[in-house]
């Protein structure tokens, strides 16, 4: 074999794969060329010297040759590589459609624009609560319906999936010092039975505000200017007393049905009204738990259920609808 045999034979290998195997046929173990290097033994003494500069020479030029085919068809690859995924940058992007905010987080975020903008500031607490915080320290006795399992989730611990964010409400009073203004918007829990306009999970905004001289005076004015702000100037608005065990005097604020108009249907339960946001100024005894005197400071405070409030804003007459997790719903906000 010589340099022009063993030339053509490596330009004839057309891939990687086909240019290991002439490696190996010319310089593996039982390669050609190998084997001319073994046949060193049977020559004269004075032969040898030639004939392995040869052989060595021959060995050279294979892998000088083999070295050059490679680098060439690895540049055929990778070129052939780039080509196959060329893409023009100039081109126009695929139209990728965008995502939608749900409705309660649209309506929430304009609920805490309009709250912050009244000096509220925003609080938070966990979703896990205890007995005192959850019940007692809102005046709510041992015995009060609220605590039984019909009303309420138990974990196996004896720990509550929060029925209200009013718990939010009493941390922080708690650990800070008076007057105060705070919004608390959360996930809540209950054991209810889910129909058009209750749910097991839902959420709930909850007011405080503590300061002096608090009067139910500035309770309504808050909530009709809410209701004016969030839902619509010129909705019908009316207050109710109730009782809650945390408020005295208690009410809760109702407004006129924007499926029916005031006529009845099933959402407002054929009486034209929706119940929509309870409160009251902080029974005296709260404030005590939490370390204030009620001589001093009085307090109001409300909580919506803001599921509602978005099912008015946006015409959506089955709250069910705000979960069930379709893609139909966010895409027309």
């Amino acid at each position: 074999m010589d340099t022009q045999q063993i030339a053509a034979t490596v330009a004839g290998a057309g891939d990687l794969t086909a240019l290991e195997d002439v490696r190996v046929r010319l310089l593996g173990k039982k390669g050609e060329i190998t084997g001319m290097l073994k046949q060193l033994g049977g020559l004269a003494p004075e032969e040898r010297a030639a004939f392995g500069a040869q052989v060595n020479a021959l060995k050279a030029e294979a892998q000088a040759l083999l070295d050059a085919r490679k680098s060439e068809l690895e540049g055929a690859a990778e070129a052939a590589s780039l080509d196959a995924g060329w893409m023009d940058v100039t081109a126009p992007a695929p139209e990728r459609p965008l995502g939608r905010l749900h409705p309660i987080t649209l309506l929430l975020e304009e609920v805490i624009d309009h709250f912050t903008g009244l000096g509220f500031e925003i609080a938070s607490g966990p979703d896990i609560e205890d007995s005192f915080h959850n019940f007692d320290a809102l005046n709510i006795p041992k015995d009060h319906p609220a605590r039984d399992v019909w009303d309420t989730f138990y974990t196996d611990r004896g720990e509550i999936p929060r029925t209200h964010t009013s718990s939010v409400q009493i941390r922080t009073m708690m650990n800070r010092t008076p007057p105060m203004r705070i919004l608390a918007p959360g996930r809540v829990f209950r054991n209810e039975t889910i129909d058009a306009t209750h749910h097991a999970s839902f959420h709930q905004v909850e007011g405080l505000l503590v300061d002096r001289q608090v009067s139910v005076a500035h309770l309504k004015h808050t909530l009709e200017t809410l209701v004016d702000r969030v839902i619509g100037r010129g909705l019908k608005t009316r207050f109710r007393p109730a009782f809650y065990p945390f408020v005295e005097p208690g009410l809760d604020l109702d407004v006129s049905c924007v499926f029916c108009h005031g006529k009845g249907c099933g959402v407002c339960k054929q009486s034209g009204w929706i119940e929509l946001i309870p409160g009251g100024l902080v029974h005296p005894n709260v404030l005590r738990a939490c370390g204030h005197d009620p001589d001093e400071w009085q307090a109001y405070a409300f909580g919506m259920g803001f599921d509602r409030m978005v099912m008015l804003r946006y015409g959506i007459d089955d709250i069910r609808r705000l979960y069930d997790g379709r893609l139909s719903l966010v895409r027309q906000f």
